[in-house]
């Protein structure tokens, strides 16, 4: 009797999905499939602005990266962004397009104005986001593909345009360090 009860739970345990972490009480999956391939969960973290909490972000990779360089050499990759507050599309776009002016170079920034003006499109084109909704940006195949809720947004070609987006979360000067410690599982 108490085998069959043992079978039976550890059956139940295996049904249940593979939660890797809980932050700002969002629960993330432990791992993810993207391009053909399993991505872990590399790390998370909330991004604040003064005192709100904005959005819980993740980052997805083939295997664990611990710099910049590591995660750009990953192919996929993906950032998730779990809402916890509500956002205006303008908020949501302008956030992206500041935090790329804000992390990269002046020539960096230049070298992505049109992919950085597709990026905005596709973002205002969300609307209103309500707290509780998950944009996705994943890198497949040289392409950056944002979708909102699951649902495809748009997708920008170029590896230079992802590059850029990565540097708000994870290059030296980020838009948030403790942000960009935690992504890192640093």
């Amino acid at each position: 009797m108490r085998r069959h009860f043992l079978v039976a739970c550890l059956s139940t345990l295996l049904v249940l999905p593979a939660w890797a972490a809980e932050v700002g009480g969002v629960k993330l999956d432990d791992k993810i499939s993207l391009g053909g391939k399993d991505l872990v969960l590399n790390g998370a973290g909330i991004r604040t602005k003064l005192v709100f909490k904005v959005y819980v972000a993740s980052l997805y990779l083939p295997a664990k990266a611990g710099d910049l360089a590591g995660v750009l050499a990953s192919n996929p990759r993906r950032v998730q962004l779990n809402l916890l507050r509500d956002l205006s599309a303008d908020d949501l776009a302008g956030a992206l397009v500041d935090g790329i002016k804000d992390t990269s170079t002046p020539e960096q920034a230049a070298a992505v104005k049109a992919q950085t003006d597709q990026l905005l499109s596709i973002m205002k084109s969300i609307g209103q986001a309500k707290t509780g909704d998950v944009v996705t940006m994943d890198f497949v195949g040289g392409e950056t593909l944002v979708a909102f809720n699951g649902q495809p947004k748009g997708k920008i070609a170029g590896e230079p345009l992802n590059a850029a987006l990565m540097r708000i979360w994870l290059a030296d000067k980020p838009v948030q360090a403790d942000l960009r410690k935690a992504m890192l599982g640093t």
